[in-house]
């Protein structure tokens, strides 16, 4: 009789859980999700990464050297520039990581055994900077070896010196310092998770104790306890984003160089997002249980695909075509460029006019279906 009543129990449970799903989807589909995420979003062996080139010799012999940067598998030559502004302006965009000078008198120093090129790279991602800086150094000195024994096989003697030298030079953050690339992260975590997730739980709060019904029943419009709902942790985002730029920059010395007004107006349009997924989320659940599962079905994918941990350029090409789809890559890439890089609005405008859609999309199909429920 003990048994059979424990196997009663049990049955219960496991039909509420069959008939939940939400909870379903929490024990079967988040496991195996998170398992694809961290087996090919986590990791941080970068490749193919982008660069762009100025080749002022215009040789063979510097049509060579470019050859031996592509057969190393760690960079793309994706841009030919003419001038230093140019590539430049690509590296503070972010559409290119690394750039190769290359001086007019290449060939001729070439031959005399003296020749040097220059290698600029973005140390704003500390770990795409420092796989950037080894591999270059080491393509060069592989080069250097492979003239050498070139040339001791045509004249029997070996060059004291290596023929080309690969000079780096590291812009935003020489000391390839993390603390510079995982601060500006931990803003958009924090407006992505505190948000979303409080904004959730306490509309369902309201819900679960009867009030959001004496809300209903005044003459307060339902725009209006939308917008009162969501101003105090706009307000609360703001106040956050602000601590954390205060102490990353005097405890760990993250620098602010860029406009303090662009910080201030692309956080809270990366907030329209958030908090239109914790408004979403609160119109799905019942419970701020259910509410919180919603929102981390949500979030995870987002922290795993947006760069915060991993690099996107060391992700499969198939996850970095979905997290064209995530709000927070976005502005991880804003914040980075304006903290870091001190750039200007034209710099990130492809990112601002993503987050504008985003945030205009996210947010009013979620105050929609928010108003539907109320009437």
């Amino acid at each position: 009789m003990f048994n059979s009543r424990i196997s009663s129990i049990i049955r219960k449970e496991f039909l509420q859980i069959v008939r939940d799903p939400r909870t379903l989807a929490m024990i079967i589909v988040m496991p195996i999700l998170e398992l694809f995420l961290l087996g090919y979003a986590a990791t941080t062996d970068v490749r193919n990464i982008s660069m762009a080139v100025w080749d002022q010799s215009k040789t063979t012999q510097s049509r060579a050297l470019l050859e031996a940067f592509r057969a190393a598998d760690y960079f793309v030559i994706d841009y030919f520039v003419s001038s230093a502004d140019e590539y430049q302006a690509l590296i503070e965009s972010g559409d290119t990581r690394v750039a190769l000078v290359i001086p007019p008198d290449y060939d001729r120093r070439l031959i005399e055994g003296d020749a040097q090129v220059l290698m600029v790279l973005d140390g704003s991602d500390a770990s795409v900077g420092a796989t950037a800086l080894s591999t270059a150094r080491l393509v060069g000195q592989a080069y250097s070896t492979k003239i050498m024994n070139g040339q001791a096989l045509l004249s029997g003697r070996t060059s004291s010196s290596a023929p080309v030298e690969v000079h780096t030079q590291v812009w935003y953050n020489p000391d390839l310092n993390s603390a510079y690339f995982n601060i500006p992260g931990v803003i958009g975590m924090i407006l992505s998770f505190i948000t979303s997730i409080l904004t959730a739980t306490t509309i369902v709060r309201e819900r679960e104790r009867g009030t959001i019904e004496q809300l209903i029943v005044t003459p307060i419009r339902s725009w209006e306890l939308i917008v009162g709902k969501l101003l105090p942790y706009v307000i609360l985002g703001f106040i956050e984003t602000f601590e954390i730029l205060l102490i990353g920059h005097w405890w760990f010395g993250v620098p602010i160089r860029g406009s303090g007004i662009l910080i201030i107006a692309t956080s809270g349009l990366f907030l329209m997002s958030s908090l239109g997924i914790g408004l979403f989320a609160s119109t799905m659940a019942n419970t701020q249980q259910e509410a919180m599962m919603t929102v981390m079905m949500f979030n995870l994918p987002m922290i795993f695909l947006s760069g915060f941990f991993f690099p996107i350029a060391a992700m499969p090409k198939f996850l970095q075509i979905v997290s064209y789809l995530i709000p927070l890559r976005y502005y991880l890439t804003i914040i980075r460029s304006l903290l870091i890089k001190g750039v200007g609005l034209a710099a990130i405008q492809s990112e601002v006019i993503a987050l504008v859609i985003f945030g205009v999309v996210i947010m009013g199909a979620a105050a929609l279906r928010f108003r539907k429920r109320l009437d």
